[in-house]
């Protein structure tokens, strides 16, 4: 007979507390503690926090070290289609077999104590981890930084923050200072800080808890430069230029993202096959996505479908500035967001750029912000908006009558992920 699979094991993990997110360590450190702190026995780490563009400079830097022969461990959240894809370990998805194993050595080592599903299943993921051989681990932090179940490793080989802006105000803080302090928790004494682009703001708490600790910054504006020049990229820093291809991830925001792994991978001297990997070869899903098969694509075959996962007042300011840059066609949008999302604020950049905007509820998630409420903020902010039951209808609607339309399905991860499953 065999054993329960992970989605049974994680199930359970659900359950071990009353709370999806209850930011401290405790629980953690005693975890990993009864693991063997397995922390401990991660190759070098690198750490990355940030409000927008963590994931997308991770797959940069992750594209970069293989490209030089390096053997990659990643860490991500949350996943879209399978929870496998928080993991590679040594490049490749964790396996069924290898997931079940550790996520059930993690449920049986925490004895039914409290922990949170993100806690119990980040100490699964270094556990994992720990146990393939690899030259690199890249850790993405999943919530502020200071208490996230990642910030558990002494000494990490580089610190990186990107870009950090308002979101989860009610577990991080409703400044940018407040929620900047959160991310800078990462910092290590001594260990060097990538800085992408910041506000004023946050850039001044970060500099000030980097000097208390004595960890060196290497900052954009300061000690690396990067910009777009003549459909290139040009990056800049204190030991010379390199002239690059822009980012194959789409989006004028993936610069900055470009920039901020380069200085990473500059900074490990990893040379010019990293450099150009990190721009032209990364992968990452529902970034300004295109859709080029499946139920949807059928639907509406003469349109231009996409999908983004952005869900934050930053993330639709860089996605406006996006369809801003594309050739003139019909843009219409699908949107289903989480009600604890500034869905004004992200809907407000993409206005000029829609012609309309279909609101959907997330199937399955509990705390979608129903249709009707997400078409009703879109109508204030000067958007012509409808409702339909799911992705699939909507695609039908606006294909009625624009049928060469562009079509872009946004507004939260976990939309993204049903529509890669239900798509897939």
């Amino acid at each position: 007979m065999t054993g329960p699979t992970s989605d049974v094991i994680l199930e359970r993990m659900m359950s071990l507390h009353p709370k999806i997110m209850d930011l401290v360590l405790d629980r953690v450190w005693h975890l990993l503690d009864a693991l063997g702190n397995p922390q401990n026995d991660l190759p070098p780490v690198i750490h990355i926090a940030g409000t927008n563009g963590k994931g997308s400079t991770q797959a940069m830097i992750r594209a970069g070290l293989e490209a030089a022969g390096h053997r990659v461990h990643a860490y991500t959240s949350p996943h879209l289609a399978r929870f496998h894809e928080r993991i590679r370990l040594a490049g490749d998805l964790i396996s069924e077999d290898d997931l079940t194993a550790v996520l059930d050595e993690c449920y049986a080592a925490n004895h039914g104590e409290q922990i949170t599903y993100f806690e119990i299943t980040t100490c699964a993921a270094i556990l994992a981890m720990s146990r393939v051989q690899a030259d690199f681990t890249l850790l993405e932090v999943g919530l502020g930084g200071r208490l996230d179940a990642t910030n558990v490793v002494a000494q990490p080989e580089l610190t990186i923050i990107t870009p950090v802006s308002i979101d989860h105000e009610q577990f991080l803080g409703d400044t940018l200072a407040k929620i900047a302090f959160e991310k800078a928790g990462i910092l290590k004494r001594r260990v060097p800080c990538v800085v992408a682009p910041q506000p004023e703001e946050a850039l001044e708490v970060i500099e000030k808890q980097a000097a208390r600790l004595g960890a060196p910054l290497l900052a954009h504006g300061q000690h690396w430069h990067v910009m777009e020049e003549r459909g290139r990229l040009v990056f800049q820093d204190e030991t010379g230029l390199r002239d690059l291809p822009l980012p194959n991830l789409p989006g004028a925001h993936q610069i900055e993202n470009a920039g901020t792994a380069l200085a990473a991978l500059r900074h490990l001297q990893m040379g010019d096959a990293a450099y150009e990997a990190a721009v032209s070869s990364a992968q990452w899903p529902a970034r300004m996505q295109r859709l080029a098969t499946g139920p949807l694509v059928d639907a509406a075959p003469e349109a231009e479908l996409w999908l983004d996962g952005g869900h934050n007042s930053a993330a639709g300011q860089a996605l406006g500035r996006h369809l801003a840059s594309l050739p003139s066609r019909p843009t219409h949008l699908i949107c289903g967001m989480l009600n604890t999302k500034d869905i004004s604020g992200y809907l407000t950049p993409l206005a000029a750029h829609s012609d309309s905007l279909t609101a959907i509820s997330i199937p399955g998630e509990a705390s979608t912000l129903p249709a009707e409420d997400t078409a009703a903020a879109a109508t204030a902010v000067g958007m012509t908006a409808a409702v339909a039951p799911n992705a699939l209808a909507a695609v039908r609607q606006i294909a009625e009558t624009e049928p060469r339309a562009r079509i872009l399905i946004c507004g939260s991860l976990y939309l993204a992920g049903t529509i890669l499953r239900e798509n897939g």
